[in-house]
Parts: structure tokens; C-alpha cells; sequence
């Protein structure tokens, strides 16, 4: 590309089977909101490079963007990512030459999200309990969707890092005989029981819903994550409502766990594809109890706020703000 180099900066959100790009200028201050989105079917491209090319050719305006930050929805390791569910390998140190930016910064779509905490505003969130968070402090965000993301945002000495995690793998905890037959249920299906594929996805809806129908003795049509939500939203079906019940108080437990693992007392943010659907069911569901739930420390969680997410493009947020971080 022959044309001049600006301070546009070039987002983009790239998932399995969608990629979201957007030019945002550094001059900006933080939070401020990027331009239009592009979506590109990934399907459509064999590379990368190809889709980002043409984003460029129709969205650049003859402006070559100086610097591009990508989320991607998987693991980065030296700047390189390769997609799951997608053939795309994402390695921005190949993009930067081919493409001709002065960097590229590519971070895990969950530690983008990280990002978005702080420039998040009243009207982004929905308060589900606590006091107001300490300033300063570590803000956590944790997110069922197709997998369990866990991101914390650390603030030392002025400087701000978003730590990345594979939490999801983790262990799932019982908190009570019930939840134990459950994960006794799944460990005979699936051996080790993660938090992600136990409960807190969308396959792990699933798996709760097959495993309490199993222990129940119910005979229940196969449903899958947005069937089972909606027959419990609905109350047509008493196993969907118990599944929905149960993700909601795992998701407080588990909630609760990270945030005294990561000391999070500026709060505790719930994002992801899942909950945001169900904003009043979350709110009257054992998820806030469960969260404090802690025995001899239920007064430290107590204080901690927690909320859901419901801004549309959030990552897109967390992508500027990271790009601000980096400016200069």
C-alpha cells in the first residue's frame, strides 16, 4: 500500500467464525468510542491478512492506520495465535511488514475485556451487589460463553497489566450433596470435570442439564444451551429451571473463589455470550449469596461489588484502551 501513514489505529475482535475491525484514532482519550464496525465472515478469507487487507482498501480512505491491536479467541504465544475453530494462524509479526504498520499488538480476547473495566460506564453495567470497589485495586472478569474466560486487571505503581488465564480448566467445586451428584454424574461421562465443560459454557449448560435429568430420573428432550435458558425463563420445564438455578449459583461460587484468589476488591464483572440474557434471573438466583458464601471471610467478599456487563462491543473498549496504554 502506497499511501501515507496517520495516527489511525486499527481494532479488530476475531473469533472462530466472525472478525470485528474497526479504525480508531490515537489522538482520542480513553474510552473514547472507535468508529463504525466491520464484520467479516471468516469463511470469506483464507488469511488474515487478506481480510485486514480489504477492510483497509474500503475503510482506510487512503490512510495507512500506523499501529493495529487484535483480540483473538485463543492463546497467544509470542505474538502468534493459532485459531481453534478457524484456519487462520494470526501472527503479528508477520502482519506488521506484510501490511506495512510500525506494530501490532495481539492479546487474548478475554484479556481484552480486562482492558474495558476501568472506561466502562453506569449505563454499560448492572449492579448484582457489594459496596463500591476500592480504587486501585485488581478488577476481575470472569465470562461463561462458548468456553469460561477469566481475565484480572492489575493497577502497581501507575502501571497496568491484564492478567491471562485458562481458569476455565480448572476443577469444578461443589458446594453442597446435589452439586456433588452432579459432578459424580459428569465425571463418569467426561473424567476430569472443569469448570467450563461442568457448568459455565455453553456446552457446560448442556452438561448440567442431561447430568441433573440423569439423577432426577427425568425424561427430557435434548436441548441445547439457548433451548434449556429459554424453557427456564419460560417455566415450561422444571429441569431447565434447575439447570439454570444451579449455573447461576455455581457461577457465584466460582466468582467468589477468583476473587480472593486475585484479592479483586475493585470489583467483580460478569461478560460473556450467556448471562447477559438473563439479567433479572441472575439477580434473584443464589449468585450473590454463593459469591460471599465463604465461611470466615464472607465480610471481605461482602464488600466487593459485582456486575454484569451488557455494553454491546466491549472488547472493542478494552482494545482502545489498551491501544492508549501503548501510545508514546
Amino acid at each position: 500500500m502506497n499511501i501515507g501513514k496517520t495516527g489511525q489505529i486499527l481494532l479488530a475482535d476475531i473469533g472462530g467464525t466472525n472478525a470485528r475491525f474497526a479504525l480508531s484514532r490515537s489522538e482520542l482519550g480513553e474510552g473514547d468510542q472507535s468508529g463504525s464496525i466491520d464484520y467479516v465472515k471468516v469463511a470469506d478469507f483464507p488469511t488474515v491478512r487478506e481480510a485486514i487487507a480489504d477492510v483497509l482498501a474500503r475503510r482506510a480512505g487512503g490512510e495507512q492506520p500506523r499501529r493495529a491491536v487484535l483480540a483473538v479467541a485463543g492463546p497467544v504465544t509470542n505474538n502468534r495465535c493459532v485459531m481453534t475453530n478457524s484456519p487462520w494462524v494470526i501472527d503479528g509479526n508477520e502482519l506488521q511488514p506484510a501490511l506495512g504498520f510500525d506494530s501490532v499488538h495481539e492479546l487474548n480476547d478475554f484479556e481484552v475485556v480486562a482492558w474495558s473495566l476501568p472506561a466502562l460506564q453506569p449505563a454499560d453495567l448492572i449492579s448484582l451487589g457489594g459496596q463500591d470497589g476500592l480504587p486501585g485495586e485488581p478488577l476481575l472478569v470472569v465470562g461463561p460463553g462458548t468456553g469460561f474466560g477469566v481475565s484480572c486487571l492489575v493497577n502497581r505503581h501507575g502501571a497496568r497489566l491484564a492478567v491471562v488465564t485458562e481458569a476455565g480448566h480448572a476443577t469444578l467445586p461443589a458446594e453442597n450433596e446435589r452439586e456433588e451428584r452432579v459432578i459424580a454424574c459428569l465425571r463418569k461421562r467426561l473424567g476430569h470435570v472443569s469448570i467450563e465443560r461442568g457448568a459455565l459454557s455453553g456446552s457446560g449448560l448442556q452438561n448440567l442439564y442431561e447430568a441433573l435429568a440423569e439423577i432426577d430420573g427425568a425424561q427430557v428432550p435434548h436441548r441445547d444451551a439457548a433451548a434449556i435458558t429459554k424453557a427456564a425463563l419460560e417455566g415450561s420445564c422444571p429441569i431447565s429451571r434447575a439447570t439454570l438455578d444451579m449455573f447461576c449459583a455455581i457461577l457465584g461460587s466460582v466468582a467468589g473463589n477468583l476473587a480472593v484468589t486475585f484479592g479483586a476488591r475493585g470489583g467483580v464483572y460478569v461478560a460473556g455470550g450467556i448471562v447477559p440474557r438473563f439479567p433479572e434471573f441472575l439477580m434473584d438466583s443464589a449468585f450473590r449469596a454463593r459469591f460471599e458464601a465463604k465461611g470466615r471471610f464472607q465480610d471481605y467478599l461482602r464488600n466487593i461489588p459485582t456486575r454484569l456487563v451488557i455494553k454491546p462491543d466491549a472488547s472493542f473498549v478494552g482494545l482502545k484502551t489498551f491501544a492508549d496504554s501503548q501510545a508514546g
